[in-house]
């Protein structure tokens, strides 16, 4: 099957968030079995993009509105990212550090929907000519999300719109709104079908994906439920698309994420000397820390922002240091700029108890997987989560909340064969409660020796959501 992945993001070109490892991953999986998978991004002014070399396959021009959007396609010379890997050059549009947020000014970029709808624009105008036509289009988010609207309902792509859709939600918290008089930017089409741009008299991406694609996947099963219930205004839509909808679990890159041959560990290490790396690495994690290696060390990775409950941890973690109870606190993130002043004036309360780093630091990460006990993740909304999957293939046990992905991925030690910590509530309490349990489970030792042995003998490859996603595929194409 020939497949075109269509993204905002793609790791290691561009990263903001989970949306890049899996179009960085799954791909690559799909082609090793069998099939011809192919990503296409934006080609922002970053150092990875930037260092790459490229050939022209194509070069193009598209009205929108009054404006003449010139564009060229380029495919990176070196597959060595496992698919063809192709950016839309859009000058005036891309060429900027930032994929949403420009870097100097902490904002969203003003053009937003300028930005994606001439890359949305581009990309088809690119597949329009090619000999080879993609079996399948694949959508990620809202950003591509305008794709399935104007593959069936543009004149200029009618010869395409047998073509299936699939449109992936990673995130439901983001829609794409915007004012419904900016339907002019797209390519004409019959203004009677102006419904499938319109939520609640606006122009929503990602409502229009969700009606227009021929199927929609989420990124684990329990977080489709949850859009049905909660999903930022979009209830009743997920509601009404459910039988073209499948919630399908991420995979992580099991090449990129082994501890055995990770460069960015200091010491690496497998299932057979899991105890070893493990200490040896939680020696040089609290080192570079000034932190002490004989206490639980629990680390928080991600974003500093409302949905991954990170307005919870100030709070949370001057509980467990005031309290009787003796632990490592390490941060790793950038966000909400008010939570950064917190964390830089508790690095300076807590001298040997907390660190954090308030930045993108994909090496730290790395290693704080490595050398970590526990990951922390209070996620309000988690739409699969990657984190704990890492975490765990590091031997680092999750404490979360079951929520979304995270309650697919993670069971308690109260299970049988349980090999997480989870809690319900997003509360103070509870994660307080949560964090107890953890320090209990460090405490014994058998019992933390015998979940260790178990999360790193968990398989959370690509191969087996792959072949979802595979399944999935022929049943469009059979249409």
């Amino acid at each position: 099957m020939r497949i075109i992945h269509l993204s905002a993001e793609c790791y290691p070109a561009a990263k903001a968030g989970g949306l890049a490892d899996v179009v960085g991953s799954l791909p690559k999986y799909l082609n090793q079995l069998g099939h011809h998978c192919e990503v296409v991004i934006p080609k922002y002014d970053n150092q990875w993009i930037g260092s790459q070399e490229y050939e022209t396959v194509f070069e193009g021009a598209f009205s929108m509105a009054a404006d003449q959007v010139k564009f060229s396609v380029q495919k990176m010379t070196d597959d060595k990212l496992g698919f063809p890997f192709y950016v839309i050059d859009i000058p005036g549009r891309f060429d900027r550090p930032g994929i949403y947020i420009d870097p100097w000014s902490g904002h969203g970029y003003w053009d937003e929907l300028e930005r994606f709808v001439s890359f949305q624009i581009a990309a088809l105008e690119w597949m329009r000519v090619r000999d080879e036509k993609p079996e399948v289009v694949h959508c990620h988010d809202h950003h591509t999300g305008l794709v399935p609207f104007m593959l069936s309902q543009c004149n200029r792509y009618r010869d395409m719109s047998d073509i299936p859709t699939v449109l992936t939600v990673h995130n439901a918290e983001y829609h794409g709104e915007h004012e419904l008089d900016n339907f002019k930017l797209l390519p004409a089409f019959n203004i009677d079908n102006l419904g499938l741009l319109d939520w609640d008299g606006r122009l929503n991406s990602l409502a229009s994906g969700l009606k227009c694609a021929w199927q929609i996947t989420t990124v684990s099963k329990n977080y489709m439920s949850e859009l049905a219930e909660e999903s930022s205004g979009l209830e009743l839509l997920f509601q009404q698309e459910r039988k073209k909808s499948t919630g399908i679990v991420n995979g992580i890159d099991t090449e990129v994420w082994d501890p055995n041959t990770d460069e960015l560990i200091e010491y690496n290490f497998g299932y057979r000397n899991r105890k070893k790396g493990k200490a040896e690495n939680k020696k040089y994690l609290c080192r570079e820390f000034g932190l002490n290696p004989e206490l639980p060390t629990i680390s928080f990775i991600g974003r500093l922002v409302r949905e991954k409950g990170a307005d919870l941890l100030p709070d949370l973690f001057k509980r467990v240091m005031y309290s009787d109870v003796e632990v490592n606190f390490v941060l790793l993130g950038t966000g909400d700029p008010q939570l950064h002043q917190i964390f830089a004036s508790m690095e300076g309360d807590h001298v040997g108890y907390f660190d954090a780093t308030l930045e993108y630091n994909e090496k730290l990460a790395h290693q704080m997987y490595a050398g970590s006990d526990f990951i922390l993740m209070p996620s309000r909304v988690e739409p699969c989560g990657l984190n704990q999957m890492f975490a765990m293939r590091y031997g680092t046990v999750p404490i979360v909340r079951a929520v979304g992905g995270l309650k697919d991925t993670v069971v308690d030690i109260s299970e049988d064969d349980g090999y997480g910590i989870t809690f319900d509530e997003f509360s103070l309490e509870a994660a307080s409660e949560a964090i107890d349990r953890a320090v209990n489970l460090y405490v014994d030792s058998s019992q933390h020796s015998e979940v260790l042995s178990r999360i790193m003998k968990l398989d959370f490859s690509w191969k087996r959501s792959a072949q979802e996603y595979i399944k999935m595929y022929k049943a469009l194409i059979s249409k």
